[in-house]
């Protein structure tokens, strides 16, 4: 067995930085549950070398694929990982991650509310090796649904890893923001694409509005076909089926409204729990997801008890995730916010 240490990526967030190493060995769990390595680490830890907080855990020597470091490259507070020497060397190993397109598509956006996107990549990952695509991870171009999207976090991971994104906002002026900073990065970045924002009609009633960008990481990628889209409804959330097609998402990811500074939408108005939100929405988002598919929902316990979110979910007919992991990534995010996570599945033949 050979002994590796993970260092942890920096994070912008103190409070996030405070909890990152906890939730690294929770989502190293989470990977070694999924079915997709090869072997799975063991005597996973969070130790601190020279003052310095890493994850170590012990694994057998990558065989010539080296599959298992190919995903483990994409934890989300993975910086940089070593293979420990003796007791007082660490040997560099390389690690590449999905990254389609530089960094700064997830790092450059900044606003009020924006989910820390450290996290967001964690309840990805969490969802996607929760669904039965879970070893098409690092293969395929999945479908990523954020019904409450905002700005794009979301959005903007899901392309970083490959993938399309759909994203549904009640709020015009995030939809707008989102629209004019990807067009603006696009178009800085010299990457082949194209957008446009369109009216959607039923009945010869306007319904939404939909931005749509098809893009590409480079210029024989787009020629060759190779091309991801990314489309966001301005519409409610609870009405998402008028405007997409049943089974459209591989995974559904959403950080829901927290119920502090602000509340939540719904048919009867704007609520500060989201339980009334989840209420409404999940049966029709369960309406969007495939067959296998997962749903990750991350809210703040403060406002709404696990019980009581994971009865909204199984009411929906979808099934908790509490496997290795799954119940270790509860953490502070500030004094009125206690943030947790579910994940739930649908069933394969459903």
């Amino acid at each position: 067995m050979l002994r590796y240490a993970l260092l942890l990526a920096p994070s912008a967030n103190r409070v996030y930085a405070d909890a990152a190493g906890r939730l690294a060995r929770a989502e190293l769990e989470i990977f070694a549950g999924a079915g997709v390595l090869d072997t799975a680490p063991v005597d996973a830890a969070v130790e601190r070398i020279g003052g310095v907080e890493y994850l170590t855990f012990a694994a057998p020597e990558p065989g010539p694929g080296r599959r298992d470091l190919a995903y483990l490259a994409n934890l989300s507070a993975a910086y940089a990982l070593f293979e420990r020497v003796g007791e007082d060397l660490l040997r560099p190993v390389p690690l590449h991650p999905l990254a389609r397109y530089d960094s700064d598509l997830i790092t450059i956006p900044k606003y009020a509310g924006k989910t820390n996107e450290q996290f967001t990549r964690l309840l990805l990952n969490a969802t996607v090796l929760a669904s039965a695509s879970a070893g098409a991870m690092l293969d395929r171009q999945l479908v990523v649904l954020d019904p409450l999207c905002g700005r794009g976090t979301t959005l903007n991971q899901a392309l970083m890893y490959g993938y399309d994104g759909i994203g549904v906002e009640h709020d015009g002026k995030d939809v707008d923001a989102y629209a004019a900073f990807l067009r603006t990065w696009l178009r800085r970045k010299r990457h082949k694409h194209t957008a446009e924002t369109v009216p959607v009609r039923r009945d010869r009633k306007l319904v939404a509005r939909r931005f749509e960008a098809v893009l590409a990481p480079s210029h024989d990628a787009h020629r060759a076909g190779a091309t991801q889209r990314v489309t966001v409804l301005h519409t409610d959330t609870t009405r998402a089926r008028e405007v997409l097609r049943p089974r459209c998402a591989d995974v559904i990811v959403t950080d829901a409204p927290y119920g502090v500074a602000h509340g939540s939408r719904t048919g009867q108005g704007l609520s500060r729990s989201p339980l009334d939100l989840l209420t409404a929405a999940v049966p029709v988002w369960r309406e969007l997801l495939r067959p296998g598919g997962a749903l990750g929902l991350s809210w703040n316990t403060h406002v709404a008890p696990r019980a009581a979110a994971e009865a909204v979910l199984t009411g929906a007919g979808l099934r908790v995730v509490d496997g290795p992991g799954y119940l270790g990534l509860a953490h502070r995010v500030d004094q009125a916010i206690e943030r947790d996570v579910l994940v739930a599945v649908a069933a394969e033949n459903g």
